[in-house]
């Protein structure tokens, strides 16, 4: 692995650790945040499906940009 993947890596595991405390998983719940700690590659797929996805109803609309 190169460096930004090993630190993206590192990240990562701090994260999914944090957010899985007790006292943080309450509070977000309390907010009414539902945390979802996928992996970098899950995260990069989920966002090309909602570009796609998005992109699609955006076309399809004829939306445009002002």
């Amino acid at each position: 692995m190169d460096g930004e993947a090993d630190r993206i890596g590192y990240l990562h595991r701090e994260i999914v650790k944090v957010v899985g405390m007790p006292d943080v998983k309450a509070r977000f719940d309390q907010l009414g945040f539902e945390v979802v700690a996928n992996t970098p590659d899950e995260l990069a797929a989920q966002i090309r499906a909602e570009i796609a996805k998005w992109g699609k109803v955006i076309k399809d609309a004829k939306l445009k940009v002002e």
